[in-house]
């Protein structure tokens, strides 16, 4: 969002901070967050107020200009998560990346991060693979994500449940990298010989 006006409506501000709308509007009400009100009765906030608020609260303002690739990765493999950390930080772009060790924590990560990227594990503890695909392609905040399973257990069964439920591609563990970042969009770093 490149802003050049000084005052925000509510909804410009709420995906600034990435929470809902209501929120905003309550943070007002109780003077967390000032607030300038129209003659025709709207609240509208100054940028630089929106600033010192997620600065005092910890939020980072999330800026439609940000053009880096936001990824979360869910998989309840520790060992994995590292590995596709850092596989993703090498690579030519800026990537912003969250991981989740299954799919209750990948919930609570989806809201905040607001990823382009999911790559999810099929087999989980709890909530598997499919219903976490389904529960991004249901809400209306996280439903343009791409999100492209990687698992050691995929058979031509679960894929087309997979597929069924919005995943874009399926790669088994071991996954080619190459193959994984061409798709995801991403260029690896070239290694010096």
């Amino acid at each position: 969002m490149t802003i050049r006006k000084p005052y925000l409506t509510p909804t410009e501000v709420a995906k600034m901070l990435r929470v809902a709308t209501v929120t905003v509007r309550m943070w007002a009400q109780k003077g967390m967050l000032k607030a300038e009100v129209t003659p025709g009765g709207h609240r509208r906030y100054m940028l630089q107020e929106v600033r010192r608020f997620a600065r005092s609260h910890g939020i980072a303002l999330q800026l439609e200009d940000d053009e880096r690739t936001r990824v979360l990765v869910v998989d309840d493999e520790p060992a994995w998560l590292e590995l596709m950390v850092e596989i993703l930080r090498e690579t030519r772009e800026e990537v912003v990346i969250e991981t989740a060790a299954d799919g209750f924590e990948a919930g609570q990560k989806l809201k905040g991060l607001r990823p382009h990227v999911v790559l999810l594990d099929l087999m989980m503890p709890g909530i598997d693979g499919v219903q976490v695909c389904q529960a991004i392609k249901r809400d209306p905040e996280t439903s343009s994500a791409r999100v492209i399973c990687i698992s050691g257990y995929i058979d031509e069964e679960s894929e087309r449940r997979l597929k069924l439920a919005g995943v874009e591609r399926c790669f088994s563990k071991p996954v080619n990298i190459d193959e994984l970042l061409n798709v995801i969009g991403l260029q690896p770093i070239q290694k010096k010989a």
